[in-house]
């Protein structure tokens, strides 16, 4: 079922005022939506939605690091899959890449060293750094994975630091080059330093019957002090869990770079 493009036509004068009411409206709501999140939350783009959309999506970023093991064990306990955009900024804890495809998890690349400055200062640095993390995950799963997230999403603009433009050659290439990119309709705020009770709320707020990326870390201890109390509610309430693939719901960000 897909969310709908609205155009309107300024007729006579009932259809005039019906329509500005309408504008009035969804400017609201976009509005709102952008000032309750991060403006990188904000998703600018139609949707499309599945017939059964009470659905998430739980990506972990920035690992695997010290909390990793322990995440999988909660998600073990619950019976809950979910995909890990990994880096290798904790090396130490690269062999729990393995751990992770082993419980049926899915692996997507998030850059070898998560360096702003250096990702992003050009189309090959990127790419390098991609392939690099890609040969830890073959190393561990047997395959490359094809799925990316971009630090920061797509929609970052501190990348402008390094290269003008930087974001939109990466989103096109990418593609180009057979990569699915994610970003989220949810932020946890786990990276902020958020409370397990904040991040609890902030989470539980945003789930509104549509299908739902939400970003967390695996590197946060709070991320794994409520993921049992967000997996609780969701299920009590509904939902279900389903891993992202190539095929998935996605969310791409408006890219401002």
């Amino acid at each position: 079922m897909k969310s709908h493009i609205y155009a309107f036509t300024f007729g006579d004068k009932d259809n005039k005022i019906l329509s500005l009411v309408i504008i009035l409206f969804l400017f609201c709501q976009l509005f709102f939506g952008i000032k309750n999140g991060n403006v990188d939350d904000a998703i600018l783009y139609d949707e499309v939605f599945p017939l059964d959309s009470k659905i998430i999506y739980l990506t972990f970023d920035d690992g695997p690091g010290m909390y990793t093991k322990r995440i999988l064990d909660v998600l073990e306990e619950y019976n809950v899959k979910a995909i890990f955009f990994v880096t290798n900024q904790f090396p130490k804890y690269e062999y729990l890449i393995k751990n992770e495809y082993e419980k049926g998890h899915a692996i997507g690349v998030h850059t070898y060293s998560h360096n702003y400055k250096k990702i992003y200062s050009s189309f090959e640095n990127y790419i390098d750094d991609v392939n690099k993390m890609n040969e830890i995950i073959k190393k561990y799963t047997g395959n490359f994975s094809n799925i990316l997230r971009f630090p920061g999403g797509s929609s970052n603009t501190i990348s402008r630091k390094y290269k003008k433009g930087i974001m939109t050659e990466l989103t096109r290439e990418v593609s180009n080059l057979g990569y699915t990119y994610f970003d989220w309709n949810v932020a946890s705020g786990d990276v902020n330093g958020y409370s397990k009770n904040r991040i609890y709320k902030r989470i539980i707020k945003s789930l509104n019957d549509k299908p739902t990326i939400i970003l967390m870390h695996d590197t946060k201890y709070n991320t794994l002090k409520v993921l049992p109390e967000i997996i609780t509610y969701a299920k009590q309430n509904g939902y279900r869990f389903e891993v992202l693939s190539e095929n998935s719901y996605n969310i791409h960000f408006k890219v401002r770079n």
